[in-house]
C-alpha cells in the first residue's frame, strides 16, 4: 500500500501566539486573524483537491483535541462545504507540553531559569521544560499516529507536532526541525517522501 498523503494544517493564530506566549496544552481560542487563517487554509485545500481531482469525502479528517485546532478544522470543513463536526479527534496530535513554562514568553523563561533556557537553546529536541515534554516524546507519539493511518488524511494540529512529523518521515533532522517556523493559514502536503507547502 502506498504511503498515505497527509494534508497538514497548523491551527490559526491565538492571542497567545500574537503575544509570543508558549501555549502547550492550554486551551486558547482562535483570535480574528486565526479564524481568517483557518478559512484561508480551507480555500487552499479546496484548490488542491480540485487540482488533484480528489474527492474530499474519501479522505479522513482528524484534529488535535485542543480548541484552537478543533475550531480551525471546523472552519476548514466549512470552506470545503462539509459538515463542520464530521472529523475525529486524536490526543497524539496535541501540542508539545511546556509544563511550568506554559503562558510564559521566551524572555520570561530566560529570566526565570537561565541555565535550563540556555541548555534548551542548544539541545531543544531532547530537553524538556519542568513538568513538560521533550520533542523526543512528541516524535514518539507522532510516529505512533503516522503508523496508525489507513489512508489519505487531512490533519489539523500544531507547530510542534508538524516538526516532529517531519523528523519521523525523514524530511528534517532534529537539529534542522527544532526551530522551523510552521506557518498558520498554509497547507503542508506530505506525499511520496517529500513535503510541499501551499500558502
Amino acid at each position: 500500500m502506498p504511503a498515505p498523503v497527509i494534508y497538514y494544517i497548523r491551527h490559526g493564530e491565538t492571542s497567545w501566539n500574537a503575544e509570543g506566549r508558549l501555549q502547550g496544552v492550554q486551551d486558547i481560542p482562535l483570535n480574528d486573524l486565526g479564524r481568517r487563517q483557518a478559512a484561508a487554509a480551507g480555500n487552499i485545500l479546496l484548490d488542491l483537491f480540485a487540482r488533484d481531482g480528489r474527492d474530499q469525502s474519501s479522505l479522513a479528517f482528524v484534529a488535535s483535541p485542543l480548541i484552537r485546532a478543533r475550531a480551525t478544522m471546523e472552519l476548514v470543513r466549512s470552506e470545503l462545504k462539509l459538515p463542520p463536526a464530521g472529523y475525529a479527534l486524536d490526543d497524539r496530535l496535541r501540542e508539545i507540553g511546556y509544563g511550568q513554562w506554559e503562558g510564559s514568553t521566551l524572555p520570561e523563561m530566560q529570566v526565570a531559569d537561565p541555565d535550563l533556557y540556555a541548555k534548551r537553546q542548544t539541545e531543544k529536541w531532547t530537553v524538556s521544560p519542568p513538568g513538560g515534554e521533550s520533542y523526543v516524546d512528541v516524535q514518539d507519539r507522532m510516529q505512533d499516529w503516522y503508523a496508525s493511518l489507513r489512508g489519505d488524511t487531512v490533519a489539523v494540529a500544531h507547530g510542534g507536532t508538524a516538526r516532529a512529523l517531519m523528523v519521523v518521515l525523514g524530511i528534517e533532522t532534529p537539529l534542522s526541525a527544532a526551530d522551523l517556523t510552521i506557518e498558520q493559514g498554509a497547507v503542508y502536503v506530505f506525499r511520496d517522501g517529500g513535503l510541499q507547502k501551499y500558502s
